[in-house]
């Protein structure tokens, strides 16, 4: 089941959020990660959340900005590979015409979901914080 993401699902969300990463981006120090968890906290009960509900828990969760801009989907590990981001990403597709995001190069597996599911890259360019290389992509309905 898919679901607006409640304050109670914070905990939950947030500890998907730093180990979904640390797993999909290795060539980013964790320090980095654990050292943004306060403002992505704080930044998460702004923006328009789903989480992904299993037996009353959450397996993963898609974050947009404006303008239907994904800032990620998360998948906890022992769910990646079993359809769970592709729900998400389903989800947020019906209620939006066009969407964005940013996906680092180096994350070859992210970087062919979303090519698989209609993504095309539209430009390249580096992310200043972490000076790595990253996809801007769009699907358009």
């Amino acid at each position: 089941m898919i679901r607006a993401m409640q304050n109670s699902d914070l905990p939950a969300v947030m500890q998907i959020w730093v180990s979904a990463n640390c797993d999909a981006h290795p060539f980013i120090e964790r320090s980095y990660w654990e050292s943004n968890l306060p403002f992505v906290a704080q930044s998460i009960t702004q923006a328009e959340v789903y989480v992904a509900v299993e037996k009353d828990r959450i397996i993963g969760f898609v974050g947009l900005g404006e303008n239907g801009y994904i800032e990620g989907i998360f998948v906890e590990k022992t769910t990646r590979s079993k359809g769970v981001g592709k729900q998400l990403l389903d989800f947020v597709k019906a209620k939006y015409d066009t969407l964005s995001l940013s996906v680092y190069c180096a994350n070859t597996r992210a970087v062919s979901f979303y090519q698989r599911e209609g993504f095309h890259i539209r430009a390249k360019q580096v992310d200043e914080p972490t000076r790595a290389a990253e996809y801007t992509m769009i699907w358009t309905r």
